[in-house]
């Protein structure tokens, strides 16, 4: 599956664009994954390398890592850069749920 297949789903995708060598991407890691354990299913949540893929990194203008995006049906829902703790990320996708 590709990344623009991926983020065309009816169900919301976080994607975190980070790189190995960034500090702050590496806090969102454990984040990620109790985000991941308190939605379950209903939405997806993507790690995207921008230094394996800069096509993705540049196809939506991510300037620094960590950036998460939240895209439902291919549109770019919400995005913010830097580290976001786990309550802010749970609101916000489910925030979007519903739309």
């Amino acid at each position: 599956m590709t990344f623009n297949q991926i983020i065309q789903s009816d169900k919301p995708v976080l994607v975190d664009f980070f790189a190995e060598w960034c500090g702050p991407c590496k806090m969102m890691g454990p984040i990620l994954k109790d985000v991941k354990q308190e939605i379950g299913e209903t939405a997806t949540i993507v790690k995207v390398d921008v230094d394996k893929n800069p096509q993705a990194a540049s196809q939506f203008q991510v300037q620094g890592v960590p950036t998460l995006i939240l895209f439902k049906k291919g549109e770019v829902l919400w995005r913010q850069s830097g580290v976001i703790p786990k309550k802010g990320l749970v609101e916000i996708i489910n925030k979007f749920l519903n739309q």
